[in-house]
């Protein structure tokens, strides 16, 4: 693992973290405030009253164990019993707030049916309440019946008969007709009620002393907080690797096209889901492929100007060696060395105005420019140039617009495509140049018709690479001229293709922006 997924990692897991303590103090928070802010009071319905009379009454006569085991054995109505250390009699937690208002309510005369006081046999003082919703107990426990042909204050004072008569035949020695002894005659159950399984009141009785609690204690605040973590570490780790994967293959794929190796390496992510990691990858893969497209034509031009500079430096060589050998064709070879230095300077000139051009070093300047008038500038030179050939040069069409630009690269990026229709022409044959507005006054359409022997169809995009030429072509050149126009129109915010014309020849059209 390098430095960037550490980094991720403990940028990930801290924020996680941040998250997880704020969530997590805002709800402690929040029911802490509903904790310290709910109302808790004393529950004083008629019913409540009854099961803590009973309870007071068990307490009297019977004492603190017969009080335990009546506590134990309700099921609704479970009465509290808190001495003056405040301890409840069958260890149970009880609300401080609750606690204080029983002993407010215990001084006051008007409402100490509510809460009773009561002194036990061993001298302790007992308080005896019953908080509201204590009567809800019971009706989620175990599921077994309730007397449900009695209502709840009969239910307590019938438990609390039941307890008092069985201390008193505790005190006694005598037996208990609650256990191993049939009722008496003409006792029965009430309707609805059913007997104590075997063994029951005695399971009661074993209870004894045992304090009475929750069976499940409620989770303390660590085993959330350590799921938290143990969560946010697993998301940080998964996240982090899925971050720092591709920025790795990345600094490999940069570390080979250092060294030379620029072979696409993301091309298996094309068909996954679009994100911006995949998309810098592909990204990646088209840069390398456009260097490689440059280097591989930066090799294919030195190549081809080798070849081109070859055949004139041979032909100087000889002109040269010609001279020597035959002073008296002096004159001849001097005109054949000339010819081939203005060859060689064209060439030259043409390689570096294209070299300029390729690399951005020629800029359209903000000068406006008289398509009309260079237009008709071009056609004359271009008549000049054809008459000597035999050839013909037509222009047609109105192009009174202006375009922003260089007047001299836009007009030798035309001039070229004129000269080179002229070159290809056969004897006697003519040259169109037509220009239109298109409606909209947005664009001006120059093409340059020939009827030549036109191009192949898989060469038409072709032509314009510099040095090509095609294999039907048989004038001299060196292939560089619709190079330069393709590059000029384009710098001007046009666009240049080809066709070839039906019935021979081929056409030329050049699209520029005008301006409005």
């Amino acid at each position: 693992m390098g430095r960037l997924f550490w980094k991720f990692f403990l940028s990930i897991l801290l924020a996680q973290l941040a998250a997880t303590v704020g969530i997590g103090g805002a709800i402690w928070l929040k029911n802490r405030n509903q904790l310290n802010g709910a109302q808790v009071s004393l529950d004083t319905s008629p019913p409540a009253e009854m099961a803590i009379n009973a309870a007071a009454s068990t307490l009297e006569f019977g004492g603190v164990k017969a009080l335990q085991r009546m506590l134990e054995s309700m099921e609704r109505h479970r009465v509290y019993a808190v001495d003056d250390q405040g301890h409840e009699l069958l260890g149970r937690v009880v609300n401080p707030r609750i606690l204080q208002e029983s002993r407010v309510r215990v001084k006051e005369t008007g409402r100490r049916r509510a809460v009773r006081q009561v002194t036990a046999d061993d001298g302790k003082h007992y308080l005896l309440f019953l908080p509201s919703g204590e009567h809800q107990r019971g009706l989620e426990g175990d599921g077994r019946p309730l007397l449900s042909g009695l209502g709840g204050g009969a239910q307590m004072a019938m438990k609390a008969a039941s307890v008092l008569q069985s201390a008193t035949d505790d005190r006694r020695g005598g037996p208990n007709p609650g256990q191993g002894e049939p009722p008496p005659a003409g006792m029965q159950p009430a309707q609805g009620m059913q007997a104590p399984p075997p063994g029951m009141d005695g399971e009661r009785r074993d209870m004894g002393d045992r304090p009475w609690g929750p069976r499940f204690q409620p989770l303390g605040p660590w085993v959330p907080i350590a799921a938290a973590t143990l969560a946010s570490l697993l998301f940080a780790v998964l996240l982090a690797w899925y971050f720092s994967r591709p920025i790795r293959a990345l600094r490999q794929a940069f570390d080979a096209a250092a060294n030379g190796d620029l072979s696409p390496r993301f091309a298996s992510d094309s068909g996954k889901a679009g994100n911006e990691l995949n998309d810098l990858g592909r990204d990646f893969d088209r840069m390398s492929a456009r260097l490689r497209s440059l280097i591989d034509g930066q090799t294919r031009l030195l190549h081809d100007v080798s070849h081109e500079l070859r055949s004139p430096l041979a032909r100087l060589q000889a002109a040269i060696g010609l001279a020597h050998q035959q002073p008296e064709k002096w004159s001849a070879s001097m005109e054949r060395i000339e010819r081939e230095s203005v060859r060689m300077d064209k060439l030259v000139g043409e390689l570096l105005t294209l070299a300029r051009l390729e690399a951005g070093a020629i800029k359209a300047s903000q000068e406006e420019i008289s398509m009309a008038d260079l237009l008709d500038q071009i056609a004359d030179d271009a008549r000049y140039e054809a008459t000597s050939q035999n050839r013909t040069v037509m222009q047609e069409g109105d192009a009174d617009v202006q375009v922003i630009g260089q007047s001299d690269l836009l007009g030798r990026a035309i001039e070229n495509v004129v000269r080179n229709a002229i070159k290809h022409s056969p004897e006697g044959g003519e040259v169109q140049l037509q220009a239109r507005a298109l409606p909209d006054a947005s664009q001006l359409v120059i093409r340059v018709l020939d009827r030549g022997p036109g191009v192949a169809p898989a060469d038409l995009d072709t032509i314009f690479q510099p040095f090509f030429r095609s294999s039907s072509a048989s004038a001299e050149g060196h292939g560089l001229g619709l190079a330069i126009a393709r590059h000029v129109i384009e710098a001007h915010g046009g666009s240049i293709r080809a066709s070839n014309r039906a019935g021979g020849g081929l056409c030329v059209e050049m699209t520029l922006p005008v301006k409005r």
